[in-house]
Formats: structure tokens, C-alpha cells, sequence
């Protein structure tokens, strides 16, 4: 849907991702949207250098975030959340459900 204002469908997943969970990697977005992994991270990439996305190194992974000094964050956040509405139901339940569990504790790795 926002594919043609952005010039990209990747990028249009990962705003899409970043709005609905916040914060997300690149193989997570690409797992979530079951796409190969360069296109994913040369989205990422793209709208850290606009100033969209910052991030930051957790460990080995390099998690993005929205930039909180980004000018048109609000509207930004706004669109996106409302091109998220009018998606279908399967994708917005698997958006805003996250289940992510802690690692057990003395699990072997």
C-alpha cells in the first residue's frame, strides 16, 4: 500500500514492523515477512542514512528503532499505523501479537 510513496516494498515492511513491535533486526523482519535477508538490510540501511531509523548494537545484532528526533516521526508513525489498519486481519494479528519468551534459564545453547 505504501510501497509506491516509499519506492520500495521493503521498506514499506520494515515501517510497517518497526510500527507495530517498535524495535526489530533484520532477520527478524525477514522471517516475519518470509523474504530474503540483503533487501531487508538495504531498506534498514536506506532509512537510517534519511534519519528515519537509528540503531544500536545488542551483542552480535543491530536492532532498529524509530529516530525519536526525526522531524515527521508522529506522521510518519501515524500513516503507517493506519495503512496497518487497513490490512488484513491474519497480518495485523500476527503484527500486534508478539510472543517472545525469555531464554531459559541453564538451557543449553
Amino acid at each position: 500500500m505504501l510501497s509506491a510513496l516509499l519506492g520500495s516494498i521493503n521498506k514499506e515492511r520494515v515501517l510497517v514492523y518497526m510500527a507495530a513491535r517498535r524495535r526489530g533486526y533484520a532477520r527478524e523482519i525477514a522471517r516475519f515477512f518470509d523474504v530474503p535477508l540483503f533487501p531487508v538490510q538495504k531498506a534498514l540501511d536506506a532509512m537510517e542514512i534519511a534519519g528515519v531509523l537509528t540503531s544500536r548494537t545488542v551483542g552480535r545484532t543491530r536492532e532498529y528503532e524509530f529516530n525519536p528526533r526525526y522531524p515527521a516521526r508522529e506522521q510518519l508513525l501515524a500513516l503507517v499505523d493506519r495503512a496497518i489498519q487497513l490490512s488484513p486481519q491474519v497480518l495485523r494479528d500476527s503484527l500486534l501479537i508478539y510472543r517472545a519468551r525469555p531464554r531459559r534459564r541453564g538451557k543449553p545453547s
